[in-house]
């Protein structure tokens, strides 16, 4: 396979905000009055704020108006916005920055393929703007995944074929995603929930290019 591109999810494989998002969500459940759980919260990874929402919802079985719910979903955001403020650059995931530096080197374009609205602040605070040649977020892509909008835009700003690319994903949703856009697709996490990838891994510590260009 001859790879141009790597467009990588934000959350959960470049850095771990997924606890800010977890934690937000947690305190939204509280002030409903249930228990929302971090078992319950791997439904909400890859997904758009409103469909984590409804998904919460449907968890604590409240049911609330559309009005409610832009109310509940920005409030969920400010808070979450609190804790990434805070972000510094030391919370890249391990491994993450040699690969990318590789990438660079090697001449292999990279973008950010992410449902987060937030993805170009977090960007901006870990200060690896210059590693990305696009950044597509939930501002720009109107279906979630596992619809594959938001790869094949970042495709479509990188100017390469889907069948390019190779996505870095850590959620059985964002793989389904890659796949129904003809792309390869690299799991970041555990086997048994993104068995459907091409290629699981742990984490970007010891992962090169050449093992990228095995696919």
């Amino acid at each position: 396979m001859h790879i141009k591109a790597c467009l990588f999810d934000l959350d959960g494989v470049i850095v771990d905000t997924a606890k800010y998002h977890y934690l937000a969500w947690k305190e939204l459940a509280e002030r409903l009055g249930f228990e929302f759980t971090e078992a319950q919260n791997e439904r909400l990874k890859g997904v758009s704020r409103m469909a984590s929402l409804n998904i919460l919802l449907e968890i604590g079985n409240i049911r609330a108006s559309e009005t409610e719910k832009i109310q509940m979903t920005n409030n969920k955001n400010k808070r979450y916005l609190e804790f990434i403020e805070q972000m510094q650059p030391d919370e890249i995931l391990p491994g993450v920055l040699p690969f990318l530096e590789s990438l660079k080197k090697a001449g292999i374009k990279a973008a950010i393929g992410s449902a987060s609205k937030n993805a170009p602040g977090i960007i901006e605070k870990l200060q690896i703007s210059h590693f990305f040649d696009a950044i597509i977020d939930g501002n720009t892509v109107t279906n979630a995944k596992p619809n594959p909008e938001v790869f094949l835009k970042g495709a479509l700003a990188l100017n390469v074929l889907p069948s390019e690319c190779v996505v870095f994903e850590d959620a059985a949703s964002g793989i389904e995603a890659a796949l129904n856009g003809g792309m390869k697709c690299i799991g970041v996490g555990h086997s048994e929930i993104l068995q459907n990838a091409d290629l699981v891994i742990s984490g970007f510590i010891n992962f090169s290019i050449d093992r990228l260009m095995e696919l």
